[in-house]
């Protein structure tokens, strides 16, 4: 008999369970064993394992699970990401512990959608969830490429409609002139640099005053830091090779730059102590200037509030100092640093810079990231926008700053 041959086998006796047995012959000495309640259902399963090692199906491997492709696939990734993204990569795959223990092979499109719907359900956002379907699927092709199965159900998985959005928008022109206010506040000097240089914060992080290039009005991103358990991490390197790049930046940020005083401090916006940020520095940090923003430019007209003696509502009366021992309510968007980022895009295109040129100056690996918080920020999302108008307004503040206003002529469909 030859062995290159596959060799069906069928037992017609009954096992002592009662079922009947067929060896399938694979190669190198190995078979596999199909076992049925009768011949009729023996024989189909035969034909189904025959079908399979026709398409070159791995059939051998019909017990791995997801989980074992989980580990796999974030074995192969580990070497090319940050621990922060690794971090998120893992957290994303204890979101399949529902199907971790299944047979990868055995999965259906049903059951992946069942958890991004329950995710849903639970308020996760479309990104979120755009995330879950995204390592769900790279998982299993991985299985798919190892021939374990022949297609991806997660491929047609659906985000639900009604799922959350995750605002991450462009400041307006209120919100700018907030940020360009002066101020002691550390927090600002950081909120400059990334809202008219586009740093993001692992880019600003680490940076130097002799990175910066005042007189050419240039700022030289050639490392970012990396947070290992909080702690920055400098790495030669960006978070893509993109973002390698010397950034050209308006008069306005070189002047503001100009005037700020180094106190012999190599980093440019070094923390209390004189160090880079670590993870909680920076965020402490942060909330602190939103806190000083809220204080200086928040609307409380209207804003109640729960007096602790009488237990009565009671009309919110701002003091007169931020530090006062009294909660003061947010009242003002939370400012991101990813929203001074698309701040800082969004003026780009809006001045008339290309979008190649825009990507480059962002640092964007994909120039369809740069597309997409383009179409974000200069459209309105529940419009469908035929025809639209872009006027750039100027106003003078400070010398060489630029107002870019979005002037929109709507024709639109409801």
């Amino acid at each position: 008999m030859n062995k290159k041959e596959v060799i069906v086998l069928i037992k017609n006796a009954k096992r002592k369970d009662g079922r009947v047995k067929a060896s399938v012959y694979l190669g190198n000495g190995k078979y596999k064993y199909v076992y049925a309640s009768n011949n009729k259902e023996l024989e189909h399963k035969v034909q189904e394992v025959k079908l399979q090692l026709g398409k070159g199906i791995d059939v051998s491997a019909e017990r791995d699970t997801f989980g074992q492709w989980a580990e796999r696939w974030l074995k192969l990734k580990k070497p090319d990401i940050s621990a922060k993204r690794y971090a998120a990569y893992q957290y994303t795959v204890r979101h399949f512990e529902s199907i971790s223990n299944m047979p990868i092979c055995k999965i259906r499109t049903a059951d992946i959608q069942d958890i991004i719907s329950d995710a849903a359900e639970a308020g996760a956002a479309k990104q979120t969830l755009s995330q879950y379907k995204s390592v769900c699927r790279q998982i299993i092709q991985l299985a798919a490429d190892n021939r374990v199965l022949d297609y991806n159900p997660a491929v047609a998985v659906k985000i639900p409609k009604q799922a959350a959005k995750t605002t991450k928008r462009a400041l307006t022109e209120q919100e700018q002139e907030w940020i360009m206010s002066p101020t002691d506040h550390r927090g600002q000097r950081a909120a400059m640099i990334m809202m008219f240089a586009g740093l993001r914060r692992g880019e600003l992080i680490p940076l130097l005053w002799t990175d910066i290039d005042l007189k050419n009005k240039t700022i030289t991103v050639n490392k970012s830091v990396e947070m290992i358990h909080s702690r920055p991490v400098v790495k030669n390197s960006t978070k893509t090779a993109s973002g390698m790049r010397v950034i050209h930046i308006p008069k306005l940020l070189a002047d503001y730059l100009a005037e700020q005083d180094r106190n012999n401090n190599f980093l440019v916006c070094p923390d209390a102590h004189g160090n880079m940020y670590t993870e909680s520095a920076w965020e402490r940090m942060w909330e602190s200037y939103m806190r000083e923003l809220n204080f200086k430019f928040g609307d409380f007209s209207g804003i109640m509030v729960t007096d602790k003696k009488s237990g009565q509502l009671t009309e919110f009366k701002l003091p007169k100092s931020r530090f006062a021992p009294i909660k003061i309510p947010m009242v003002i968007p939370a400012i991101t640093a990813h929203w001074l980022r698309h701040t800082y895009i969004t003026m780009l295109y809006l001045a008339g810079v290309d979008v190649m040129t825009a990507k480059e100056q962002a640092g964007h690996a994909d120039i369809k990231t740069t597309v997409i918080i383009l179409y974000g920020h200069t459209q309105q999302s529940s419009y469908i926008l035929i025809k639209i108008t872009v006027i750039i307004g100027l106003k003078a503040f400070y010398s060489g700053f630029i107002f870019l206003t979005l002037q929109i002529e709507e024709s639109c469909i409801v």
